[in-house]
């Protein structure tokens, strides 16, 4: 039974999904004028996450996370690069298939873009017009808010403190609404920027409208799961609840899910392009493997901030060599198991219950982290195992299943042809042979080459293995 921590009744809530066996999920895309930072990339690796471990349970997801291009920061990236919005927009868009392709992000079941959505868009504000929750002023058009009761729900902030900080803005659009608190659902064009006509005139939509809008159309009017980054509670998916519940009358979303910050430095702030303290995964990627930084991303608590630092990273680098030592040495081992043992039914029902304890600990609100010392005492386990001298194949068979099936889930995966370099092993079989012709010379060189190389080798009665140093 998977219990989720809904932000709406800030409570864990058992699962329960509107058709069974399948999963609506829609998760806020990037806004895609630069490459993503690597605080982007944990809203992307935490609900990828979640969706792997949802079908590992069984269930269909239809996933569906948005791309935004129209935006003020795409149409200032536009103007800085003399060229047009949809040019930068495509660009981003690649660059983020690239960069989440590398960190192992399946790709969404649709990802939708608010260009191609302007007509659903216009007549998703006409509707909130003629219910009377939207008003046209000069070109613009604005949703109002204090018609919507039970605004603020959400972020858990009433009215009357939002009115506070509203009533402090001040400028033109601000004269022209009805109250402080009304957001934008249409934006008239200014001269020279991208726009499309509508009954208001030439604009562009709020930000807000684009999710509701796409979500509501690719998954309907109520969804499973809505999903996003923490900085998106208020004020973007207060907003989407209030346009969305407006139009349709329904409720917009049955839970709510909001992944934790990542933080940098000793004074732990949040990693944002405002600040200036970002760094990138296109950057990143060309230096660290993406499997460490996809490691690193997804095995903590998606809820919980993740602190990001050159020790941190190497943590994560070592646990998941030590990973993959587990992965080489249960291959070599399955290669010359015993089919069967008299032994088999007591070591199976032991992981039988290590499969019952990660299912309950990532049931919990997908609770990766204690997922993930599940898998590091089902690696332990193995070893043990992979001591004795002579193994089942029907054993570890069922160990490689768990193991792969649960790192999978974290997006990691390992293969035989990643791990086994043909040149490696053809430097083995050498050294095979030159101690057979007693060369210990050339049998010690080719060891120390490979121990350059961060190559190890492990003489055993049943042959030579080899490990990465970890």
């Amino acid at each position: 039974m998977i219990k989720i921590y809904n932000t709406l009744t800030r409570e864990k809530e058992q699962f329960i999904p509107i058709k069974e066996g399948q999963v609506g999920m829609y998760v806020c895309g990037p806004t895609v004028y630069n490459y993503i930072h690597i605080g982007n990339a944990r809203s992307t690796i935490a609900f990828d996450t979640i969706r792997r471990y949802f079908e590992y349970r069984g269930y269909q997801v239809n996933y569906v996370s948005n791309f935004t291009d129209v935006d003020d920061k795409i149409i200032r990236a536009a103007n800085e690069l003399g060229v047009t919005a949809p040019e930068v927009a495509d660009r981003f868009i690649q660059a983020f298939e690239e960069d989440t392709k590398a960190l192992n992000v399946e790709p969404a079941t649709a990802h939708p873009r608010v260009m191609d959505h302007m007509t659903d868009i216009i007549s998703f504000i006409q509707v909130l017009i003629e219910k009377g929750y939207g008003y046209e002023a000069n070109g613009d058009v604005y949703y109002r808010t204090r018609k919507f009761k039970s605004y603020g729900q959400l972020s858990d902030q009433s009215i009357d403190e939002l009115e506070v900080g509203a009533s402090q803005r001040t400028g033109e659009e601000q004269n022209q609404k009805e109250d402080p608190l009304d957001f934008a659902l249409w934006k008239k064009a200014k001269v020279g920027e991208i726009s499309w006509d509508s009954p208001w005139g030439k604009g562009r939509p709020g930000w807000h409208i684009e999710c509701s809008v796409m979500a509501t159309k690719h998954l309907g009017e109520t969804i499973d799961i809505h999903g996003g980054g923490q900085d998106l509670e208020f004020p973007h998916h207060e907003n989407e609840i209030a346009q969305s519940e407006a139009k349709t009358g329904k409720k917009f979303a049955n839970y709510w899910m909001h992944n934790g910050y990542v933080t940098i430095g000793e004074e732990d702030q949040k990693m944002s392009k405002s600040l200036g303290n970002f760094i990138t995964v296109h950057e990143m990627i060309q230096t660290v493997d993406p499997q460490v930084l996809r490691f690193f991303m997804a095995t903590t608590q998606y809820r919980r901030p993740i602190r990001y630092s050159e020790t941190t990273m190497k943590e994560a680098a070592t646990n998941l060599q030590r990973l993959k030592n587990t992965f080489e040495n249960l291959k070599f081992r399955l290669d010359i198991a015993e089919e069967d043992l008299d032994t088999d039914a007591t070591f199976l029902a032991e992981l039988d219950q290590m499969k019952q304890r990660f299912i309950e600990e990532m049931d919990d609100d997908f609770n990766a982290a204690n997922g993930i010392t599940v898998v590091y005492e089902l690696a332990k386990w193995l070893n043990t195992y992979l001591e004795n001298t002579t193994v089942s194949r029907t054993v570890l068979t069922k160990g490689e299943e768990l193991f792969t099936q649960w790192l999978s889930i974290f997006g990691i995966l390992f293969t035989a042809d990643e791990l086994l370099d043909e040149d490696i092993e053809q430097l083995i079989e050498e050294r095979t042979q030159a101690r057979k012709n007693r060369d210990f010379v050339r049998s010690d060189e080719i060891r120390d080459l490979l121990k350059e190389k961060g190559i190890l080798l492990d003489d055993t009665p049943q042959g030579t293995r080899w490990r990465r140093e970890a």
